[in-house]
């Protein structure tokens, strides 16, 4: 269902057009083929494929992300991106990975959540010189808001992110 407002044109005629909250949309990137696709707010929530590859643009499953496609999403999603830096030999890492996908599960589409391998994208790992991991990077707007250092559980990473986002929105 969507709003309409009426006005008047210039001439002094009564026009109808749509509300700008009902008309809002966001850029949300394909995390399966990197288009970038336009998505009415109100549609966020709801199961919404691509247009390009016709695939769903959230799963409710982090997105292994190489550093062209972080590249990618850091600049065009219009949404707050979360992400693991991990290592496939680190421990903790693959401690952390279940609660990461369970976190992800409530944090989709309101976020999207994402892992970089920093054995496999080292420049990432430099450019944000990520010191220890894992590491979970927020970003909003394409700029880092904040960092957390060390394993956490699925509810403490949604209440970090949570938490974060009230600050910096």
């Amino acid at each position: 269902m969507s709003l309409c407002l009426r006005a008047l044109d210039s001439k002094g005629l009564m026009t109808t057009a749509p509300s700008p909250s009902s008309t809002a949309s966001l850029h949300i990137v394909c995390p399966h083929c990197q288009t970038t696709n336009r998505v009415a707010k109100a549609d966020l929530g709801k199961a919404t494929d691509c247009g390009q590859c016709h695939k769903a643009l959230f799963s409710g499953q982090s997105v292994a992300m190489s550093e062209a496609a972080f590249d990618k999403h850091l600049l065009r999603d219009q949404i707050p991106l979360l992400v693991d830096f991990w290592a496939p030999w680190c421990g903790p890492c693959r401690q952390m990975a279940p609660a990461y996908e369970q976190a992800a599960q409530q944090l989709e589409p309101q976020v999207r959540v994402a892992k970089v391998n920093t054995e496999e994208a080292q420049n990432l790992g430099a450019r944000f010189n990520i010191r220890s991991i894992p590491t979970l990077a927020l970003f909003l707007n394409g700029r880092e808001v904040a960092r957390q250092a060390g394993a956490m559980g699925a509810a403490d990473i949604v209440r970090w992110t949570q938490s974060q986002l009230a600050q910096h929105r």
